[in-house]
Formats: structure tokens, sequence, C-alpha cells
């Protein structure tokens, strides 16, 4: 076993190499907002809101932020991109706010930190995490769609934000888990079965198929490139792509890794569950991390249901990806990848969950 492990990545050490329990018990992920940086963010808001503009157009320069654009790029910098991996900011006050002014303040906070991606073949930059009733057996829905637990995944970014608008009556927490981490309890137990997430793995697109590429990808579960450790992963999709005839297969022992993997972020010792209250902003580092909800029950009342509204953005300050990564970003340019480009695609804001 130890002959298998020299031919791996290193062991990681690091902030980024977290265990659930440790986390639970700080509060340094937490950055609550000043009154005055709330006021410095609700009066930018409320007067880029009032001319109505595209939201989708708005830029770093278009959202001043005179003393906490700085401040909030250095934690991000440090805390989420180069550190722990996650930040939750708390204190907006989107109970007094429109859709419009909550969608603004969301994305031109967002503007400070990269450029939106699409999230959809719609060209959604930004999107409504809603109970739209359907199906999630449909190979063409997205789970956040639902009310399902998502399971343990990242997204086609550097960095997703959460804005909590309306919890559910109940579930609906937030979970994190360290990839990090799963890599190094992968190479100390199994770095045979973890050689395996090196090599590339087929996981389907959901029907949103750029032009040119096949209705699936292929990209390594982990990824060592210019040290450093990323990882892609959604495994309800790797399974999913088997209903492509030319996909390759999943053999026994790939599973068997895929599981491994599983069992771990779903293990308490590693994984880390948060609440939101309305009025939060989760930044989570698709890189070294895994995100997950809860399944929920709603309130009956429409007007109260859970509504988180979303940012994929393509940090400033990004880590290099491997070349590999162009299947499902488009690019690897930082600044300028990730996201879902098909045929047609206009990028645009919705208001609503459409």
């Amino acid at each position: 076993m130890s002959g298998l492990a020299l031919d791996l990545p290193p062991k990681q050490t690091g902030a980024a190499a977290w265990y659930g329990p440790d986390v639970a018990k700080r509060t340094d992920w937490l950055m609550p907002l000043s009154p005055a940086e709330v006021d410095e963010i609700e009066t930018t808001t409320k007067a880029l809101a009032a001319r109505g503009g595209d939201i989708a157009a708005i830029a770093a320069q278009d959202f001043p932020l005179p003393s906490l654009a700085a401040k909030l790029r250095a934690r991000v910098d440090e805390e989420v991109l180069n550190g722990r991996g996650f930040l939750l900011l708390r204190g907006l006050p989107v109970e007094r706010w429109t859709i419009r002014e909550a969608a603004t303040a969301f994305y031109g906070l967002g503007a400070h930190l990269g450029s939106a991606r699409s999230q959809n073949a719609k060209g959604h930059v930004l999107g409504h995490v809603q109970d739209l009733g359907l199906d999630v057996t449909d190979p063409n829905v997205r789970i956040y769609q639902t009310h399902e637990r998502q399971t343990y995944h990242t997204d086609s970014c550097d960095i997703v934000g959460l804005l909590c608008l309306k919890t559910a009556q109940s579930g609906g927490l937030s979970a994190l888990v360290s990839s990090t981490t799963i890599f190094n309890e992968m190479r100390r137990r199994r770095p045979d079965l973890l050689k395996l997430l090196f090599e590339p793995i087929a996981t389907d697109r959901r029907g949103e198929v750029p032009a040119g590429q096949k209705p699936y990808f292929e990209i390594p579960v982990f990824n060592w490139h210019r040290g450093f450790l990323s990882a892609i992963y959604q495994r309800q999709y790797i399974d999913s792509a088997q209903r492509f005839a030319d996909a390759p297969r999943l053999g026994p022992k790939l599973v068997e890794a895929l599981d491994l993997f599983d069992s771990l972020t779903n293990d308490p010792a590693l994984h880390l569950f948060m609440e939101f209250k309305p009025g939060d902003i989760q930044l989570v580092h698709n890189h070294t991390m895994l995100h997950d909800r809860t399944a929920f029950t709603d309130w009956p009342d429409p007007g109260r249901r859970r509504h988180l509204l979303r940012l994929w953005l393509a940090a400033w300050d990004a880590r290099p990806l491997p070349e590999v990564f162009v299947q499902r970003y488009g690019s690897v340019k930082v600044g300028d990848r990730g996201g879902i480009i098909v045929h047609g695609t206009r990028l645009n804001a919705p208001l609503e969950a459409v």
C-alpha cells in the first residue's frame, strides 16, 4: 500500500484539509457585516436598482464599496480560494428589499470577486434555487429544482455563492465537506482505489451540451496540476452518464472507489452542516470543497417558500486548472472560465425562477 501512495500526490496539509466537527467549534468562517457595511451596500444597491437596468451587466465599478470591497476580496482570497474553502457573510437586510434589490446587491458583491457564469442552457447568470415541483428522475432536470437532497457535488465555476432570501419550513440545511480531506483519507486507507479517481470518468451534462461536445464530459475526479489538488464530482451524473452507449463503462473497482468517496462525504467525522438565515451569503470554493443540501419540507404559502439566489463565479484570483477542464469550463483562463454555454445562449439575470 505504501508503494502505491508514493505514486500519488503528497498528503495535503493546511487549512483546506479540515474535519467538520473541528470547524463547527469555530466561528472564524463567519463574516458579520457591520451596520456601516450594510449601509454602504444598501446605498449602492438602492441607487442602482432604482434605475431598473440589466443586472447581468453590473460590473465592480458600477457597484462601488469604498470601505468593504478590499476587505471582502482579501478575506475571500485568503479563506475561500487559499484557505479552508468557504466563508459566510451575515446580515444583509433582505427582508426589507425587493427581489430586484436583493439580486442587485448579490450580483454587485459578486462582481468584486469574479465574473458571473451561465448556470444553465438558458444563460442564467443569476440562479433561483427553489422547488419547482419537477421530477428528479427526469434526466434533464437539475436536482436544485426539486425539494430532494442534492448529495455532495461541485459546480462548473471557481466559487459558488448562495444568498438566502427565505428558509424552508423544515430541512434544507447546507452541508459542506472538504474534497482535500477526502483525498487524504483515501490516500491513507485505499491508495489503490484513489489512483482510479485520477483517470478520466464520464459525467452526464443532463441535456446541456455545448456545440461540438459529447453529452458527457470526461474529467478525473481528482486533478493534480502545478501543485494544486482540485476535485470535480457529481455522483448522480456519473451514474446517469452510463445511459450513453459510447460512455466508458464503470468497472467494479471504479464503483468501489466512488462508493468509498461517497461514504467519506457522508461521514459525520468529515462533513459540516450549516443553517442559513435570511440575508446570509455563503461562498464556497468548488476545487477544494463539495456542497450538498438536505431534503426539505416547504411552507404551504407560496410567499414563504424556500428561496435562494445563486452565483457561479470565475474568480479573479483563481488557481490554475489543467487543460482537461476545458471540456466542462470552456476555457481554463483565470477570470473567464466555467458555466454552461450552448448554441444560442444569451446571458441574463431573471428575477424569478423560469
